[in-house]
């Protein structure tokens, strides 16, 4: 591993992801609308957690929604870098595809951070308190996660030759991710075919992980939501480092 070059792709990404200061809001905008549209609407719904309404139940969810799109779009990045002939550039230089690979990862995990860290604010001021503690245990749970769905978008990425094509491919599997993972209902009371869906959606031990910390409550226990997660994140770096290997061979 070339952590130098590691360290320069990835202040490279923050750069271009901080100049975009419309993408940092426009991103928010559907999980708010989530939170308080269909939050409030739904008021009336019993919570599945005793003590908590219906919005604060959904609230782990709508955070782990937004680390999602964040990640995940992020793969759009590396078919942009085609584009402008960037990635020719970097693949011509004297470092491997897995140190490439992990310096993109950590780029598009630090535009999720962000959007994780200023949901929680907005949640811990509005929504749902949380003391310091389960905030950093928030963010710090945001890691993993975060480097899961990155390396999904970047596989995709490596293998897309437009935009058009990246786009289809990541609506075809943000919104069923999304829905199946229990984020806005209780997988205990969910129909058999949706919990057998679920157990293999990475995205339900994320949300289940984040109601445990914020609620103190989940559907797995915290530690088969671990084990879970560190399974996911192994198989997609592998999936990821494999993806790029092929792009240095296609250029």
């Amino acid at each position: 591993m070339n952590f130098y070059a590691i360290y320069a792709i990835l202040l490279r990404e923050a750069k271009i992801f901080l100049r975009e200061k419309e993408r940092i809001l426009s991103i928010l905008i559907s999980p708010l609308l989530f939170l308080f549209v269909m939050g409030h609407g739904m008021a009336g719904a019993q919570s599945p957690v005793p003590g908590f309404t219906y919005q604060q139940f959904i609230f782990p969810g709508i955070l782990v929604m937004v680390i999602l799109f964040t990640s995940i779009t992020y793969g759009l990045y590396i078919v942009w870098d085609k584009r402008l002939d960037f990635l020719k550039e970097v693949l011509a230089a004297p470092i491997s595809r897995a140190t490439l690979f992990l310096g993109k990862a950590l780029g598009g995990m630090l535009g999720a951070l962000i959007e994780t860290l200023l949901l929680v604010v907005v949640g811990a001021l509005f929504i749902l308190p949380q003391n310091p503690l389960q905030i950093l245990l928030c963010l710090l749970a945001a890691f993993p996660v975060s480097y899961m769905i990155t390396n999904l978008g970047l596989t995709i990425g490596a293998r897309m030759k437009s935009m058009e094509g990246f786009g289809l491919v990541m609506s075809f599997l943000t919104w069923p991710l999304f829905f199946f993972s229990g984020a806005l209902f209780d997988l205990q009371t969910a129909a058999p075919y949706i919990r057998a869906v679920s157990l293999l959606d990475p995205i339900s031990y994320s949300v289940d992980l984040m109601r445990i910390i914020m609620l103190g409550q989940g559907y797995f226990s915290l530690w088969t939501d671990l084990g879970a997660l560190t399974l996911f994140c192994l198989a997609t770096t592998a999936l990821g480092v494999t993806a790029f290997g092929k792009l240095q061979q296609e250029k």
